[in-house]
């Protein structure tokens, strides 16, 4: 199990976040799998050099979206969800779309110039088919 974290300080994101999309992207291409413990959160603040508190609050935002469960006297480990790499992957999607009605609105476009633009997207064939790993 790959147990390296890469924070930077001049990321905008919080220390918290990037944690978490870490993790997130460990357990989404199958490096961390179903029922495997994750460092504790004293281990990992160490490893990161933050502290408990931003650990144990991303430790707190992954169990809440299902990502992880922790166990009382026993540590966290990735959640035994058979559909959350779905589930990871939706999410994403769907911060995408966040992201494109974000930038849809600052450049003033309508809902009718937001679709016809994404079903001309649709019928463009796909240029980035790289399987992901599972």
């Amino acid at each position: 199990m790959s147990d390296e974290f890469f924070l930077s300080s001049t990321d905008s994101s919080p220390m918290y976040s990037q944690i978490m999309a870490q993790i997130v992207a460990k357990v989404s291409l199958g490096d961390w799998l179903p029922g495997q413990a994750l460092p504790s959160i004293r281990e990992l603040a160490v490893a990161t050099q933050v502290s408990v508190i931003t650990v144990k609050r991303a430790y707190l935002e992954l169990e809440r979206a299902g990502v992880i469960v922790t166990r009382q006297g026993k540590g966290s480990f990735v959640a035994e969800n058979q559909d959350l790499p779905r589930k990871l992957a939706l999410a994403d999607f769907d911060a995408h779309l966040a992201g494109m009605r974000s930038a849809a609105a600052t450049l003033g476009m309508s809902d009718a110039e937001i679709l016809n633009r994404l079903k001309a997207a649709l019928a463009e064939p796909l240029t980035n088919t790289a399987p992901t790993k599972r």
